[in-house]
């Protein structure tokens, strides 16, 4: 269990991204009737636009977004990485170039800082260096060492905005690619400083599963156990059992909303795409064993359509189904594990994650 100022978050959790302050397509009350505790939104989307003026302003992400629990707050440093053809990196920290106008935008460790506290919520994540590659040693080690540079400089900016005032939590991230010694390296600063939790990173770049398992093998076995370990911007079944058997507590990933989008849909029986023309005439519902509005109200047929026409409802709809799995997969996994038979839980999702594909 992790307590936060807006509520607790029993783990282990997945966290919808709203990375504009907006779980795409879905209605804050559908978050809560579906099983969300926690969300999460982008530091460098919003200091983009509105600002964090504005949402301060405004009241804070938790007024903007009408959610009253728990919210994290991503620190831009996947950007960093995702934007790399706009971004220079230095010492002191990142000079970018918007994406909506182009204009000049600086991050250091003490903007991102100040800007998460403008912006409310209730973890801010430590500005981290995310290397291209994870499999070149002389990229990663420099990575790890500006990171921990960073982390310090983000740690004393926190502690002068009154962090233990407010609650607001600060995650520092576990850089060091596929490096066991990086990776111990990176966990040794981070825990130098005492924070509240942990995050891995650097292992959603693009790295092969096997990288991004070893990575996880590297590092969460050396963060505290009684404080959350978050892994960052993972999110498939097979995913969330590979890393929570390995000690994680907290995901999040646009996987269940752009997969939704997309018109692909995760089911008991594996995963559904809902263009393909065999689904037409089908009255069945999407998924017999969930009871999301999507699978109460509309058969496979309709859905289809919605998805073929391009008709907005039907993202909203799988998006709802793909979100209502994924919490229901995790309060599975909370279960299994009270009862001390997750081996057997991750043989039947995933096993069933075939079904569909073969009939």
């Amino acid at each position: 269990m992790f307590t936060t100022p807006h509520g607790d978050v029993a783990t282990p959790a997945f966290m919808p991204v709203g990375t504009k302050a907006t779980v795409k397509g879905v209605l804050p009350r559908d978050l809560r009737e579906l099983g969300a505790t926690m969300i999460l939104a982008n530091t460098y989307h919003l200091h983009l636009r509105p600002g964090e003026d504005v949402i301060q302003k405004l009241g804070g992400l938790h007024a903007v977004m009408a959610w009253n629990g728990p919210i994290l707050t991503d620190s831009g440093g996947y950007q960093v990485f995702s934007l790399g053809h706009l971004a220079k990196i230095d010492a002191d920290g990142v000079s970018l170039k918007s994406v909506i106008d182009g204009s000049a935008v600086r991050f250091t460790p003490e903007r991102v800082i100040d800007i998460e506290r403008k912006l409310g919520a209730d973890v801010a994540m430590a500005f981290d260096h995310c290397p291209a590659d994870p499999t070149d040693r002389a990229q990663v080690a420099a990575a790890v060492e500006r990171t921990h540079d960073w982390l310090a400089r983000c740690v004393r900016r926190h502690r002068e905005h009154g962090a233990e005032e407010t609650g607001q939590a600060l995650f520092p991230i576990v850089q060091g690619g596929v490096f066991e010694d990086l990776r111990r390296r990176s966990v040794e600063s981070a825990l130098e400083h005492g924070c509240v939790g942990h995050a891995v990173g650097g292992v959603s770049v693009g790295e092969s599963r096997e990288h991004a398992r070893t990575a996880v093998e590297m590092s969460a076995p050396l963060l505290p156990e009684e404080k959350p370990r978050y892994l960052m911007g993972v999110g498939t079944p097979a995913d969330f059992f590979d890393a929570i058997e390995r000690g994680i507590d907290l995901f999040d990933c646009v996987t269940p909303t752009r997969h939704a989008r997309n018109h692909r849909a995760f089911t008991s029986r594996g995963e559904v795409n809902l263009r393909n023309a065999k689904y037409r005439e089908d009255v069945a519902p999407l998924d017999p064993a969930c009871a999301c509005p999507c699978c109460r109200d509309y058969s496979r047929g309709t859905l289809r359509h919605l998805c073929t026409s391009d008709e907005m409802l039907g993202g909203m709809l799988l998006s709802l189904h793909n979100l209502a799995y994924f919490f229901d997969l995790m309060a599975r996994i909370r279960a299994a594990i009270a009862s001390d038979t997750l081996s057997a839980l991750r043989v039947e999702v995933l096993g069933a994650m075939e079904g569909e594909a073969a009939r």
